[in-house]
């Protein structure tokens, strides 16, 4: 008989549930504890996994209680979030998502998992895969993006990054990818709500990047707290256990998010603990996170007949097998047994410092004003994110204390020792009061350039950070537009970098401003990235992985959009477009310049008839006809016109990256299988039809900006 099932025939009810059971830890004076429990809980077998408890000391006491003190000697199973990084902060994902780049996605994944590992954990509750098109949706913080062919390549990346080679490496975590499904298109982008989408959005949307991770192996997933069409996701064996497990061939562990399990009661279809945890349970949900449904509403469960033994063993037979991949059984001392070098945290830093410059997005550079001249005699710093090092983390800064973080004004300060700069910080980012404004704008006197450094606090995206109108906070207008007055009167140039998890609704900024920089929040490194970004010691790279509204009644808002019946024309007035505003968003998906200027040309289709079984190669030649070396990204969209189902007017199908000195030209070459232009049918089946297909390439998604040619697919 192996390990699990011998540990199965000896197992009390109550030491089975533990196992199902995921509490919270914190920290006293004398040591870690167990939020709302005893430790000696952990000892009696019925806690079987932890979250929020990190440090190689804190991880090691408790897990010697589980296995020299417990009965059979289980290990504790112990998670955090690891969104965006451990100690050592990358990017948000909505950032990282903009380099376009899969080897990195999965580099920076690796490194925080050996982080996260170093200080004793197992689990990362991460990647988050939520496709989002709303950005009043504070989670768009936490995602890829708007695209589902991205997404799956960023599920494929950050799944293999974290858990590495083998799950039993000391330096692996279980990948937990979350929120499984369709969280992303919350009613009116409020946190928690309910969502109603069609079985086609579901599935060509919000479906293929959990599909991706499951195809990579990912370790475990999370449902989504919300609702699917009055159906609560925790509760919905439709999705968790025909179509994730079924379908999908997904094997591993099902992790309920925080209290969701309870809420179940609150959603109005369970109506109390024993019918809650019966309804998670059958629906294939394996651990209970922190409503302790599982303890006590579980043993309800079974004297009402709702729920089998048989069922229960089912769910611990996947948590023991999952801590038995971990490693777990043989050294639950692995994780966290080896202190980190200083060289590698050094070699870390440094990679954060690459992703963050690379991360940026040059959204407007008018006139060259970027990057800044070689030796600026004096530069003032305005804004209050100019020096605000804490709120570079993000709203997931998991372990990064707020020590360490690289203020903008410290990365302009050691990348130009030689230049004046002036900072204050003019408005607090969501106060009423503008008493700092004029004070503030005194400084501009003198002044080579501005730096406006606005935006949010970073707990003003990620979870519960709906915001219904995603402008500039507080009086940060008011001081962009005084800056603005003054340096008109000055002739000095205004350089705006935006601090967001979201794009931001900032027309009359982008028309002002002689720069502008999307920022988002870069995370441990951002100012050095930034000031790399200011002087040319770093071209722009970065693109924007979601499209930016130019107003609020745009959203939600994409690119992928199907064609209409009456598409927009401003000469005829009963066609699809708003009486105010254009159609046209203030930047497309995709867009991002750089210190380059690239032109695309003579775009070559071979072979443009192909069967489902070949591939389409695409060439196009870059030139760079810029003064300074950069890198493009070029992307690869398709339009099928004619199909049994209306397709979208661009779908994004690949990309990639060329880097070019002034005046070189260069050749980029993508390759596209037949198959993947196979869509869901009208019985949401996979088919592939015939006829033609229009292949486009260039810069983002701005068909004007596009080169097309077009293929034919036959069977």
């Amino acid at each position: 008989m192996n390990r699990i099932e011998s540990l199965l025939d000896r197992m009390t009810l109550a030491e089975k549930l533990g196992q199902l059971t995921m509490t919270a830890a914190g920290y006293a004076v004398t040591g870690p504890f167990i939020a709302g429990d005893s430790t000696d809980a952990i000892k009696a077998g019925t806690i079987g996994n932890l979250l929020n408890l990190v440090g190689p000391e804190p991880v090691r006491q408790m897990q010697r209680l589980a296995v020299e003190e417990s009965r059979l000697g289980i290990p504790l199973l112990i998670g955090f979030d690891v969104i965006h990084g451990h100690r050592t902060l990358f990017p948000i994902p909505l950032a990282e998502a903009g380099l376009f780049d899969p080897a990195s996605w999965a580099l920076t994944a690796r490194e925080a998992a050996r982080e996260a590992c170093a200080d004793g954990l197992a689990m990362a509750f991460a990647p988050m895969l939520d496709v989002s098109r709303d950005p009043r949706w504070g989670r768009t913080a936490e995602g890829p993006g708007e695209d589902p062919w991205l997404a799956v390549r960023i599920a494929r990346a950050k799944v293999s990054g974290l858990q590495g080679a083998a799950l039993a490496d000391a330096e692996s975590l279980a990948a937990c990818a979350k929120h499984f499904c369709a969280y992303g298109p919350v009613t009116a982008g409020r946190e928690y709500a309910s969502v109603d989408i069609s079985e086609r959005t579901l599935r060509e949307i919000h479906l293929p990047a959990f599909a991706a991770a499951v195809q990579a192996g990912v370790a475990a997933i999370m449902p989504a707290f919300t609702d699917l069409a009055g159906i609560p996701m925790t509760a919905n064996a439709a999705l968790l256990r025909d179509t994730l497990r079924g379908q999908l061939g997904f094997g591993g562990v099902l992790v309920s998010d925080y209290n969701a399990i309870g809420e179940l009661i609150r959603h109005g279809i369970a109506a109390d603990l024993a019918e809650a945890a019966a309804l998670a349970l059958k629906a294939g949900v394996d651990i209970d996170m922190m409503a302790d449904a599982y303890r006590r509403g579980l043993p309800l469960a079974l004297e009402r007949g709702l729920v089998t033994m048989e069922q229960i063993d089912t769910s611990v037979r996947r948590v023991l097998r999952l801590k038995e991949q971990l490693g777990l059984f043989d050294d639950p001392y692995r994780r966290g047994a080896t202190p980190e070098s200083s060289e590698q945290l050094a070699q870390r830093r440094k990679l954060a410092r690459s992703v963050a410059a690379r991360a940026i997005v040059l959204l407007k550079n008018e006139q060259e004003t970027l990057p800044l001249p070689p030796a600026p005699r004096r530069l003032c710093l305005i804004g209050p994110l100019a020096d605000a090092p804490a709120e570079m983390r993000g709203p997931w800064w998991a372990a990064g204390e707020p020590e360490g973080q690289v203020s903008v004004l410290a990365g302009l300060r050691a990348a130009l020792p030689g230049t004046e700069i002036l900072q204050a910080s003019g408005v607090a980012i969501d106060e009423p009061r503008k008493a700092g404004i004029a004070k503030a704008v005194e400084l501009c006197e003198g002044a080579d350039a501005i730096i406006l450094c606005l935006g949010e606090r970073a707990t003003m995206s990620g979870e519960a950070a709906s915001r219904a109108s995603p402008e500039l906070p507080g009086q940060q207008r008011a001081l962009a537009e005084a800056v603005f007055k003054r340096a008109a009167k000055l002739g000095c140039r205004v350089i705006v970098i935006l601090f967001s998890g979201r794009p931001l609704i900032v027309p009359w900024l982008a028309g002002k401003a002689d720069a502008v920089l999307a920022a988002w929040f870069l995370g441990s490194e951002a100012g050095n990235a930034i000031a790399d970004v200011l002087t040319c010691r770093v071209s722009p790279s970065g693109r924007t992985a979601i499209t930016w509204p130019r107003a609020l009644g745009q959203m939600p808002i994409f690119y992928a959009q199907r064609p209409s019946g009456r598409p927009a024309n401003p000469d005829d007035h009963f066609t699809s477009k708003y009486l105010d505003v254009s159609n046209e968003p203030l930047y497309p998906f995709g867009h991002g310049l750089s210190y380059g200027r690239f032109t695309l040309q003579d775009l070559h289709l071979t072979p443009d008839k192909l069967s489902e079984k070949e591939s389409v190669e695409v060439q196009v030649d870059v030139t760079n006809a810029g003064a300074r070396a950069a890198e493009e990204t070029v992307f690869l969209f398709t339009r099928d016109k004619l199909a049994s189902v209306a397709r979208p007017l661009l779908e994004l199908r690949g990309f990639a990256k060329i880097a070019l000195r002034p005046g070189e030209t260069g050749t980029v070459s993508l390759s596209l299988a037949a198959a993947d232009l196979r869509f869901l049918g009208p019985d949401l089946l996979p088919v592939f039809e015939e006829g033609e297909v229009e292949i486009l390439v260039g810069p983002c998604a701005d068909r004007s900006q596009l080169l097309a040619g077009t293929i034919r697919l036959c069977k």
